[in-house]
């Protein structure tokens, strides 16, 4: 197990401590696992009702981040995935709350309904008077356990923001109560995980996922899910996780809806804005209007992979509710949406005119070339991409395989003469290949092109010039030379052959240059990050030029 922690057994207070010294709103309540509004008025007579939900640790943002103005008065953290003592939910109920009452908003496990009951028990004696809201969101169990008795995830996070906001507003405690049960009544989730995570005091993975495998229907304490399947896209896994939703919500057509797309702790933004798309797709090709949606990790499973999503029927009233600013620090925002997606016109280009599509003297050639370049690139990709992954970010075998692809849509009249042959492979290359071979590659094609414009059919000297103009080209973008474990440990030697003999020679020439590379200490590109590590492997960008070189050599025979 590696994590960032001291003793297991403080990582809850240490958590919460580093959470209160860069939160300036907050204030952890002595001797306790509570995290509490700093500014709430002194007299318990003039605080409006108090909002307070918590469990175990382990769920951040939840609960500790949704504490401020407009959602809760304090949040009760328990060991991680334990519910907390009764005695720390009791204090902060006695810390927050005054004559208006508190509501407890409480996920459905029977550890927190235990705790979190007896400590409203024992404020009421004190003469507070508290209601407690349960939310029992998991459409999973559906078909396990009767709705009472079904878990409450993700979906609480909305439960929060409209009973925070009813507070907000001075409603009385029994409206504050009813708002919040008909969020939790309206409101419903399902989750998958994509693998486990690892519970500090326990050091091992919560159960073990294969390869191929992912869980259905799981919870937010690191534990399986109600069935096991094999991975599929993100669309069909989101089809998958909506169907049930649906069927047990059943909102009608035109219906409103708020999306919640939460990630369990090791997800990415990026996987969560695919998934956040492919449900904005399912539920709009089903007649419904998503009103409101957030997207983030938003109440977690410690580093678990995968995500839940959450979906809550809105009516007028909910929605101003959810609308109502806070100023809790983990609320992710308005979630308002547009009405449809925003695309804007991309500004024109200057693109070399188009021809017709007439041979030239050596237009049969030129395609011939091509052809054995991209057959050469696609052949190399697993090859490069090891090479790239042992030094670099692993993406130039792929990149590559792009660009050779698109050199195959090349259209006919690019192959008229050799000047728009290399405008046009510059042009596709640098849209088509990412990182820094793009540039590099349309920069140097680019500067060729403009040498040779007018010849139709250059002599070996011309050809030769606009070789060498490509490669100075390429150094003058980069700033790199020779010696530096780049494309230009080929590129430069190649040239220099060239201008002496032949194209043979340049071919010979790059690829002692790109084997020279793996001698050589890394100073531009990715590469130099690592330092002597990368020293062994030779550049995988000197590589690909040796390739792309020898398939030209080859179609010229």
């Amino acid at each position: 197990m590696k994590k960032l922690i001291n003793d297991p057994r403080d990582v809850v207070r240490e958590m919460l401590e580093g959470l209160v010294q860069v939160s300036p709103g907050l204030a952890l309540l002595e001797g306790e696992t509570v995290v509490m509004r700093a500014e709430l008025p002194p007299d318990p007579a003039s605080r409006p009702v108090a909002v307070l939900s918590g469990g175990g640790s382990g769920h951040e943002p939840a609960h500790a981040g949704y504490v401020g103005p407009g959602m809760l008065s304090a949040a009760i953290a328990g060991d991680v995935f334990t519910s907390p003592s009764v005695d720390a939910v009791h204090a902060a109920i006695r810390a927050t709350a005054g004559p208006a009452g508190a509501v407890l908003i409480v996920k459905n496990y029977t550890g927190d309904r235990l705790n979190f009951g007896l400590a409203a028990e024992l404020a009421r004696q004190d003469g507070i008077p508290v209601e407690i809201v349960v939310v029992a969101d998991d459409v999973a169990l559906r078909d396990t356990v009767t709705r009472e008795r079904r878990r409450g995830i993700a979906g609480t996070i909305l439960v929060h923001k409209v009973a925070g906001a009813a507070a907000g507003r001075g409603h009385t405690l029994a409206t504050v109560a009813a708002l919040a049960r008909r969020a939790a009544d309206r409101v419903g989730t399902m989750g998958v995980g994509l693998g486990s995570c690892i519970v500090p005091s326990a050091g091992v993975p919560s159960f073990q996922l294969g390869a191929d495998e992912i869980e259905f229907g799981l919870g937010i304490h690191g534990e399986k899910g109600v069935r096991r399947t094999s991975m599929s896209s993100a669309d069909a896994i989101v089809k998958a996780m909506l169907e049930p939703l649906l069927d047990e919500m059943k909102p009608a057509k035109g219906e409103p809806v708020a999306l919640l797309v939460n990630g369990l702790g090791a997800t990415t933004p990026m996987e969560l804005a695919i998934v956040t798309r492919a449900a904005f797709g399912e539920l709009e090709s089903r007649g419904l209007v998503v009103g409101r949606a957030w997207t983030g990790a938003l109440m977690t499973a410690l580093e678990m992979p995968g995500c839940s999503i959450s979906l809550l029927l809105l009516d007028g009233e909910l929605t101003g509710l959810l609308d109502d600013p806070t100023q809790a620090m983990a609320w992710p925002g308005s979630g308002k949406v547009a009405a449809t997606p925003r695309v804007v016109a991309a500004p024109p280009v200057n693109k070399q005119p188009e021809g017709v599509a007439v041979d030239g003297p050596l237009s049969q050639t030129m395609r011939r070339v091509v052809d054995h370049v991209a057959n050469a690139l696609e052949n190399a990709e697993r090859h490069l991409t090891d090479l790239d992954s042992r030094a670099g970010d692993g993406d130039l075998g792929a990149s590559m395989a792009r660009g050779a692809a698109a050199l195959r849509t090349l259209p006919a009249f690019s192959f008229a003469s050799p000047a728009p042959l290399l405008f046009a492979i510059g042009e596709t290359l640098r849209r088509v290949i990412a990182g820094s071979s793009g540039p590099f590659y349309a920069t140097a094609l680019l500067r060729a092109s403009k040498s040779l414009s007018g010849a139709d059919t250059p002599d070996e000297q011309q050809w030769r010039a606009a070789f060498a103009r490509g490669v100075a080209a390429i150094a003058e973008l980069g700033g790199g030379r020779e010696g530096d474990r780049t494309m230009l440990d080929a590129l430069i030697p190649a040239s220099q052959a060239w201008l002496d003999g032949s194209w043979p020679d340049a071919v010979r020439a790059a690829e002692g240059g790109a084997l020279r590379t793996a001698d050589m200490y890394p100073r531009l590109g990715r590469a130099s990050y690592l330092g002597d590590r990368a020293v062994g492997v030779p550049d995988g960008g000197a590589v690909a030029v040796t390739i792309w070189m020898a398939a030209i050599s080859e179609a010229l025979g």
